[in-house]
């Protein structure tokens, strides 16, 4: 579902932003996600070296899609100034904003504790996250483990508080992309607010 939203996302930027390569990145994204889907439909019935590989294979190759989608939004606005309207800009940088926010919840999803599959077959391994629900003085359930909605509201709440909120990073990749997805997203905030406000009608 993430991935999905995630490639209608880049398909709807402006061609000048995503290039003329956009519908060929977008098909390979789509090939990827239908070859792991067929190998195995929910993700977490299986652990595979190569299921795996693949789904890190997707979530990298769309990862990079959109940083190169906001790298040439940044050259855009410091530069050639191809997005005048500050409706347009605003439509592409909330854009890219939004796909940075469910490509890191992929990520957290993906890598906290060697994946879904991972958590669903060994769920006591150390965790890269600790959510609230995890803690023993906190009612609920005792074999309580994070779903997908999870790390998108740890993803949502970092690209906005530009820190972490409940859930707090444990190892030291998972503080890393944190910082780094703090960094990226106020980068964006900062540049296409800014540059909306300048070219506002006086």
């Amino acid at each position: 579902m993430l991935i999905g939203a995630i490639i209608t996302l880049q398909l709807l930027l402006p061609s000048s932003i995503t290039g003329a390569l956009a519908p060929i990145v977008a098909v390979i994204e789509v090939l990827l996600l239908g070859v792991i889907v067929s190998i195995n439909p929910r993700r977490i019935d299986r652990e595979g070296r190569w299921l795996r590989a693949l789904g890190l294979l997707l979530i990298a190759f769309i990862s990079l899609a959109n940083a190169v989608a906001m790298s040439r939004l940044v050259d855009s606005i410091l530069h050639t100034n191809d997005l005048r309207s500050p409706s347009e800009l605003l439509f592409t940088g909330g854009n890219i904003w939004l796909a940075n926010v469910l490509i890191f919840a992929l990520w957290y999803w993906d890598l906290d504790r060697g994946g879904p599959a991972a958590r669903a077959l060994r769920p006591h391994p150390a965790p890269d996250f600790l959510f609230p629900q995890m803690q023993p003085d906190v009612p609920g359930e005792a074999d309580w483990h994070p779903h997908v909605v999870d790390y998108l509201y740890v993803s949502f709440t970092n690209s906005t508080a530009f820190s972490p909120t409940d859930a707090m990073p444990l190892s030291r990749w998972a503080k890393m992309a944190m910082m780094l997805q703090a960094a990226i997203s106020l980068i964006t905030l900062a540049l296409v607010v800014a540059r909306a406000i300048n070219v506002l009608p006086s």
